[in-house]
């Protein structure tokens, strides 16, 4: 059993920090951490407790929807709608906003999730994960609408993820670096594991999927040749390809070693920007990946800065070691100029 410090200790530590704090965004904090211990729990169970395989219907994206996916969003619900600490949700698996039930209290937040990124991972027992956002409810506002979560990346109050694989990990930013916590199952904690997360600048790896290679625009496809080429080619570096199709996964190893991932735009339908949800996927993950010293764009732009049009809006992501990701916007900057 590890005896280092619970997430319990670190978010009450962080509130002492704040003289003004009232411990609302402490005790949200815990709601949260208690659903992602019930999501870790029933994906670990599995096929003992019945919940793999579809579920035989879609999401608001058109995208067949696993029984985890439902039972992912209704844990999350069912943990935060009644503490008095959220004035609304929204979740990827739902049409719009979650409002708070009228006999319980409101509180000043807004929180947006992904409950399980990754489900397509489920069935084949890979790893999957939650991504999670925290905004402040505007000013004033009793009954928030889905304009008041259209708030631009850098208006959160925190983010972060967790990541259900061989071991159970929580990542976590609000604002002042980034942490990582291991889930002991013996005590049913979170620990502090991986403190002041940080990432290189540079990395000889890139996830990306290659079957979308021929729907590229030139400078992802320049880009992604050179890493190809290794050091046969222009860059005289070898690099490694990785691709485990769940974006906690991803995040996790170049929080843990380096590396960039991409999700770019591609050609194939005009009306879709890119694959990643900006609200529930993009902007959280931005948030942890600057933290700790990365970039996150759309290859034009800081995805942080974007504002929202929806609460369902897809982007083109890149993010990872600084070094990768400029180039890869140069690339971008010299293909719009010519």
């Amino acid at each position: 059993m590890h005896t280092g410090e619970t997430i319990t200790q670190f978010i009450i530590e962080e509130q002492r920090r704040v003289a003004t704090a009232t411990g609302d965004f402490t005790a949200l904090l815990s709601d949260i951490v208690t659903a992602c211990k019930a999501i870790s729990s029933a994906v670990n169970q599995g096929a003992l407790v019945g919940v793999l395989g579809s579920a035989g219907s879609e999401n608001i994206q058109g995208e067949t929807q696993k029984k985890l996916d439902i039972l992912s969003n209704e844990i999350f619900i069912r943990a935060n709608h009644w503490g008095g600490h959220l004035a609304a949700m929204a979740s990827e698996e739902m049409d719009d906003i979650y409002p708070i039930p009228a006999e319980y209290p409101k509180g000043k937040y807004l929180l947006t999730f992904d409950p399980l990124d990754g489900s397509s991972n489920i069935d084949v027992n890979l790893s999957v994960g939650s991504i999670f956002s925290i905004l402040r409810c505007p000013e004033g506002v009793e009954n928030p609408t889905a304009e008041d979560f259209l708030q631009p990346g850098t208006e959160q109050v925190c983010g972060g993820f967790t990541l259900y694989g061989p071991s159970t990990m929580l990542v976590l930013t609000t604002g002042n670096g980034v942490n990582g916590f291991t889930l002991d199952h013996n005590v049913g904690e979170f620990i502090l594991t991986h403190p002041n997360m940080t990432i290189p600048a540079d990395t000889n790896e890139f996830a990306i999927n290659m079957s979308n290679q021929r729907h590229w625009e030139a400078p992802m496809q320049r880009y992604v040749d050179e890493c190809l080429a290794s050091s046969t080619g222009s860059r005289d570096k070898d690099f490694n390809m990785r691709w485990v199709a769940s974006m906690v996964a991803e995040v996790y190893r170049i929080l843990t070693r380096g590396g960039i991932f991409m999700y770019p735009k591609d050609t194939r339908d005009p009306s879709k920007p890119g694959k990643l949800r900006l609200m529930y996927e993009a902007n959280p993950m931005g948030f942890i990946v600057e933290q700790a010293g990365g970039i996150c764009s759309t290859g034009r732009e800081r995805i942080m800065e974007i504002q929202p049009n929806g609460l369902h809006q897809r982007v083109p992501v890149v993010l990872g070691s600084k070094n990768e990701v400029e180039r890869v916007v140069q690339y971008h900057a010299e293909a719009d100029k010519a």
